[in-house]
């Protein structure tokens, strides 16, 4: 049935039953909501005529399209027995940006942080800000009438979309703008589907008995947070209305009606540059919803709850404890209320104004302002909401059911004390947050969804919350939609005759369903097609990493709550999830993973559940980077989970030569040390160096690593015979990694030399290879028993005060991450005391300067400009601001941190034939541009060896260690 859609196909469409095209289905099986079911195909479309065609086929065969920007939406909109078709890989271009007018047009895949970076220098931007802004789509935006944090001032999509353009359902293409009634007519008479439709819905909306059931149904006026079914409110007869615009009515309806292909976007004017934070915070929840109606006389940007459940999570969070600078003792909530200015003293004046009211009226009990980048930091951590109460352990889990109810703030507190009884009734915990300011917080009680019962309180909970929201006279959907998920209470809400009216919109626009069929109207039970299937018993899965920490490996893995921050773009930053940023694949972001390998290891009933093919292809291009275990509010470690199914995989099916070649790495480079002359001459002569990179199936176009002519350790040795110590010198021991042992020894010599230079007497212990190779490649029993042997060899011998150092920070990190969750149970707790002790050496000089022991007159005052790119690793473990401190040890040094995330080299990923193009499209995105651009004078720095790698093969430039620059700097 497929084979020839897919032949006519520019863009892709995987449908059959290979590994490759079930991976695809099964990571679109799901998006941010509770809901999973694998589609029939997922299409990616490359221009206009493939939609078209997609049309034509879903009208032939009688199928529905599922239209799918980011997939972060929460009400299962984008999962359904169907076609999922993923704009964002091709239609993501910026088609026109109209200074004079505020207008841009865009297509619907453009992420809506990085249009408004693009708008930036304009002095514009796209108002509505969702909490998922740095990777939701223009697309998912309309579809869902996004709002975000600053709604009550800048509205919502619809308030902000002028026009879209796509296709109807028969494919015709259609633009719907604002026009007037005399055009209205003249639309009506039209003899095709866009004729039909105009007349139609005219009519629909002007008949009396229409108007007055759709003003008693819809939710009182004061509630700008409205999104229960169509906007029918919006297109009924208003005074002063002198336009028709159907756009009010695409706004919102989830990929429904039409296909849109294109939008005409409203543009605001840059917000003035002061900024402040006013963080209120109260001893309770209730407190400070009556504290937000007076706060919103105050007219400020934004309102926004947190409550005490979210700021826990942030509690020794790799991320967010940084972000708790403002949190004054234990407050149950806050209301961050956001305020801007053109002037300081403006914004005093306001903040001011606010915090003396509310003192007045005796809510809150600390009010810190917060200013300029810091809001930022503070804001994170009610953005992050969403993931991190995904954090929780346990099967009962926070759910998006009620989270999207609105009411008018004004209704807030009697609302919540309502909604209270219920989850008091059924014994439910929550957890509130979010919108305050525009009277929806995102209220997520606690259910075990693995459970019948809890699937029955599921529905339940959200059948009685409904009622609870037609009596405050609210909204089902603020924003997140009604999709599958409370399209079946809309008749609850709206009433029979209002859902009648509903039903009648889809059919006009839709009659055979080939728009994303069962979302809004007739939708199936909201508590079918879960991504848990109620009851099911899961067999314990035995593992080599020590997973007690997540629980499992299946429970670390659930942990993903398809928020889709991994779907960020190098334009946001960061380094999570680089095969995403280089492919904009969503088979290659985490989400994709955590999900494949959740859904195997729920069902699969073998001895091995890791032995599945398509699991093995959405893992392929993991860098192992470990952006995600700090990036992700949920610290979903794929880098951690891609080893140990490696190692499960290669049990069924045997380890390929080449992952045994690059495991072994240390023992090759041991032999090539023997004769490096020899060694070097043939990695290096073009004619033997290709033979090599072919037998091993590396890339023709990489360079490959040569051997120094001594090792470090020969060269200590040696070099301890030649020295004498007299004084009585502070004692530090150097991990002589495998890389800098064979490959990277200048670096290896500076080091030692700037150390004793420093102060420091430098022993190198007894030890073997960190085992990085091995863990790169799956090979976790290997790895395993490397580590036992360096914590049984250097767990007692390391200190406090005679630290092991590093210099490489794929391995020396290795001691702080990996070796407490790999080693035996017997030595995890030497384990825990070696990581406490292991050290980059640019960490140990940091505190060291910090303490007063090294003197800064020791190094040149001649100035220069440092470039730092800072190691993944390093990124991942908190460990590169360090960098950046000690680098400025010389007085005149500027240092300036490289807005880059992995450098695409990742280890023997960028080495790898199939892997090389991704690698260096990675290393394009910002890395490499970046480091071209640099005038010759300019000093790179990269502690990573892979990093200088990429950085020689990328750019012909040489990127120094920061021990080289030090040492080099010493007077």
């Amino acid at each position: 049935m497929f084979k020839s859609l897919s032949d006519n196909l520019v863009g892709e469409l995987f449908f059959d039953q290979s590994s490759v095209h079930e991976a695809q289905k099964m990571v679109y099986a799901t998006d941010a909501s509770v809901y999973q079911e694998k589609p029939l195909a997922v299409a990616v479309p490359k221009n206009k005529e493939d939609i078209q065609q997609l049309i034509a086929f879903a009208n032939e065969q009688r199928l529905t399209l599922i239209p799918r920007a980011a997939g972060t939406s929460l009400a299962g909109q984008v999962v359904g027995n169907g076609i999922v078709v993923d704009i964002s890989k091709y239609f993501n271009q910026i088609l026109e940006i109209n200074q004079e007018e505020n207008y841009v047009r865009v297509q619907p895949g453009v992420i809506r942080d990085d249009l408004n970076a693009v708008l930036k220098p304009f002095g514009l931007m796209f108002g509505p800000e969702t909490s998922t802004a740095n990777r939701a789509m223009i697309g998912g935006m309309i579809g869902n009438n996004s709002c975000g944090l600053h709604s009550i001032v800048w509205g919502d999509t619809r308030q902000n979309l002028l026009e879209v353009k796509g296709y109807l359902s028969n494919g015709q293409e259609v633009t719907f703008n604002a026009i007037s009634f005399e055009e209205l007519a003249e639309k009506s008479k039209l003899n095709s589907l866009e004729g039909v439709i105009y007349k139609g819905v005219s009519d629909l909306v002007h008949r009396p008995e229409n108007i007055v059931a759709i003003e008693n149904g819809y939710p009182k006026k004061t509630l700008t947070r409205r999104n229960t079914g169509y906007a029918l409110d919006f297109l009924i007869p208003q005074e002063g209305k002198e336009s028709f615009n159907m756009c009010e009515l695409i706004a919102g309806s989830e990929g429904t009606l039409m296909f849109v292909t294109e939008a005409k976007l409203k543009l605001l004017p840059l917000p003035p540059k002061q900024e402040a934070l006013v963080c209120v915070h109260f001893s309770s929840l209730a407190e400070s919803l009556l504290a937000n109606i007076i706060i919103l006389k105050h007219l400020p940007m934004a309102s926004e709850l947190v409550d005490k459940y979210i700021m826990d999570f942030t509690k020794g969070h790799p991320v967010y404890q940084h972000n708790r600078f403002f949190i004054e003792g234990e407050p149950e909530a806050l209301l961050m209320v956001e305020f801007f200015a053109d002037t300081q003293a403006e914004i005093d004046l306001k903040t001011s104004a606010l915090i003396a009211d509310l003192k007045l009226a005796g809510l809150g009990y600390a009010y810190p302002v917060v200013y300029g980048a810091q809001t930022k930091l503070a804001w994170d951590v009610r953005k992050a909401g969403l993931g991190l109460i995904r954090n929780l352990p346990g099967d009962e889990q926070p759910v998006n059911l009620i989270e999207d109810c609105a009411v008018a703030p004004e209704d807030l507190p009697a609302y919540v004390a309502d909604l209270q009884e219920i989850l008091n009734k059924y014994q439910l915990k929550a957890s509130y947050y979010a919108h305050a300011g525009a009277g929806e917080l995102h209220i997520e009680p606690m259910i075990n969804l693995k459970t019948s019962e809890g699937k029955e309180l599921f529905r339940t909970v959200l059948k009685e919350t409904a009622a609870l929201v037609k009596k405050h006279q609210g909204s089902l959907s603020g924003e997140h939609g009604d999709g599958r998920l409370r399209g079946e209470f809309i008749k609850d809400v709206l009433g029979d005759k209002v859902y009648e009216l509903l039903k009648e919109v889809k059919q006009l626009f839709d009659p055979i369903g080939v728009f994303n069929a069962n979302k809004i109207v007739d939708t199936p039970p909201m508590n079918e097609f879960l991504r848990y299937e109620a009851d099911k018993k899961v067999k314990p899965i035995s593992t080599i990493f020590d997973f007690s920490k997540n629980e499992s490996i299946l429970r670390l893995a659930e942990k993903c709550s398809g928020s889709g921050d991994c779907r960020k773009t190098q334009v946001s930053g960061g380094t999570m999830c680089p095969s995403y940023m280089a492919t904009r694949q969503e088979k290659d972001t985490t989400r994709a993973r955590a999900n494949i390998l959740r859904q195997f290891l729920t069902n699969d009933t073998g001895e091995n559940p890791f032995n599945h093919q398509e699991i093995k292809e959405v893992m392929d291009l993991c860098l192992s980077c470990k952006g995600c275990k700090s990036e992700c509010p949920s610290s979903v470690d794929v880098a951690k989970m891609k080893a140990e199914f490696l190692q499960h995989y290669y049990d069924a099916n045997g380890v390929p030569f080449r992952a045994k070649m690059i495991a072994n790495f240390t023992k090759s480079q041991r032999l090539a040390s023997l004769v490096p002359s020899v060694y070097n001459a043939l990695i290096s002569n073009k004619f033997t160096s290709s033979l090599i990179k072919k037998v091993a199936g590396f890339a023709q176009d990489r360079s490959l690593p040569k051997v120094g002519k001594t090792t470090l350790r020969s060269w200590k040795k040696r070099y301890d015979k030649r020295r004498s110590v007299t004084e009585k010198l502070r004692k530090v021991y150097l991990f002589c990694d495998e890389f800098t042992n064979y490959n990277d020894v200048e670096i290896g010599i500076a080091a030692v030399r700037l150390l004793e230079k420093l102060g420091y007497e430098v022993i190198v212990p007894d030890h073997v290879e960190s085992g990085r190779t091995y863990l790169s490649k799956g090979l976790l029993r290997d790895a395993k028993s490397l580590a036992n042997r360096n914590v049984a060899m250097l767990a007692d011998l390391v200190t406090d005060e005679s630290p092991l150092l590093g210099i490489e920070p794929s391995a020396l990190l290795t001691f702080r991450d990996e070796y407490p969750e790999l080693v035996d149970a017997s030595l995890v707790p030497k384990a825990k005391k070696l990581a406490k002790n292991s050290l980059l050496i640019e960490e140990f000089l940091t505190n060291e300067l910090a303490n007063g022991r090294i003197d800064r007159q020791l190094f040149t005052e001649e100035q220069r400009l440092v470039k730092l790119h800072g190691h993944c690793y390093q990124k991942s473990l908190n460990a590169l601001l360090p960098t950046q401190q000690i680098l400025g040890l010389p007085i005149n040094y500027q240092v300036e941190l490289i807005p880059s995330g992995c450098c695409g080299m990742a280890g023997s990923f960028g080495y790898e034939q199939e892997h090389y193009e991704v690698s260096m499209k990675v290393g394009e995105l910002v890395l490499l541009p970046e480091v071209r651009r640099q005038p010759p004078e300019v000093i790179i720095a990269a502690a990573g060896t892979s990093c200088r790698h990429q950085i020689k093969d990328g750019t012909e430039r040489v990127a120094q260690h920061p021990v080289e620059i030090l040492w080099n700097a010493l007077k």
